[in-house]
């Protein structure tokens, strides 16, 4: 098997009993071929993983691929990195590019809103580029478990967005949700109405409030999500605010994510450079890998890579 590295004349420093790799949600952005406001223009203060001040840089796939060079990277899944929505179709057009020239990423999750004017001719648009396997289409969500939003303009109860929502049915097209736990419950509610769509729960379901509290109401949300079987859940981004990574806490919610949905709902992935603020890519991969050892290597080769190239429908790698 060919990883990513030894495809772009890098060494493959991976052992060769080391677990393949398929990232399923990363990101990349040259900020002189494209605008992303979060970056450039619109710093956020309240970002969920604090001062994110060393992001507002180019992410090239030269540094990706130095990042991940101790890991068999044998796939990726581009997630759409919050580029300037008039440049929707433009951000997957580079991306056909960069996989153009360096074999990945194999897989797009695009971005089109499913409640503006525009957003048959836009959805239809991602749908027609072959890497395009998804569409990640945030939805207006609170603040707070404290306010409510529901059946507001852009919510999951509102209509239009609904309706926007059930075209990804007709292009085969799957959802990237990504919500805070709070608003979880609402989410399942949305994949019953839908099960014909599969659905990618982003980031395990940001389990931000690791008291005893905020960890049922998370867990309550997974477990409302996993009774739709059309639901995955990826195992991604346990930083917290201004805190270290720790793998003993992350650990936690790894296997309880794990035990909720079962190993064969659940996929590694990196959110990278994002998770980068937190610990490097070695520290998150090693430590996953660690923490589903005693489950066994098939279990491990599922989550790593088996159950990403299924949901995202990514070609085998040869070699």
């Amino acid at each position: 098997m060919i990883t990513l590295h030894e495809r772009n004349g890098m060494p493959n420093l991976a052992a060769g009993d080391a677990l393949p790799v398929v990232d399923a949600h990363h990101h990349l952005w040259d900020l002189g071929n494209g605008r992303y406001p979060w970056l450039q223009d619109e710093y956020h203060e309240e970002f969920f993983l604090g001062d994110y001040h060393s992001l507002c840089r180019d992410f090239l796939p030269e540094q990706f691929l130095a990042l991940t060079e101790n890991q068999r990277l044998v796939g990726t899944v581009h997630v759409e990195a919050e580029r300037a929505r008039d440049e929707q179709v433009a951000e997957t057009r580079w991306l056909e590019q960069v996989n153009a020239r360096y074999g990945f990423p194999n897989a797009i999750v695009a971005h089109a809103w499913f409640d503006r004017e525009d957003s048959a001719e836009i959805l239809a648009a991602q749908a027609a580029r072959p890497l395009v396997k998804g569409i990640r289409s945030k939805p207006v969500t609170s603040a707070s478990p404290d306010v409510s939003v529901a059946g507001a303009k852009g919510t999951m109860q509102d209509p239009n967005w609904l309706e926007g929502f059930s075209r990804l049915a007709e292009h085969d097209l799957s959802w990237d949700l990504r919500v805070p736990p709070w608003h979880l419950v609402e989410a399942a509610e949305v994949a019953a109405m839908f099960p014909q769509i599969r659905i990618a729960l982003n980031h395990t379901g940001f389990a931000w409030d690791r008291s005893p509290q905020g960890m049922a109401r998370w867990r309550k949300g997974l477990e409302a999500l996993a009774l739709q079987p059309n639901v995955h859940i990826k195992l991604s981004e346990f930083g917290l605010k201004d805190s270290p990574w720790n793998y003993d806490d992350n650990r936690i919610v790894v296997l309880t994510a794990l035990e909720i949905f079962g190993p064969e709902r659940c996929m590694f992935a990196s959110n990278f450079p994002v998770a980068g603020l937190r610990a490097s890519y070695d520290t998150i991969a090693d430590g996953m890998a660690a923490m589903l050892a005693p489950m066994g290597r098939a279990v491990q080769e599922a989550v790593f890579a088996g159950n990403a190239r299924r949901f995202y429908r990514l070609e085998e790698q040869h070699g």
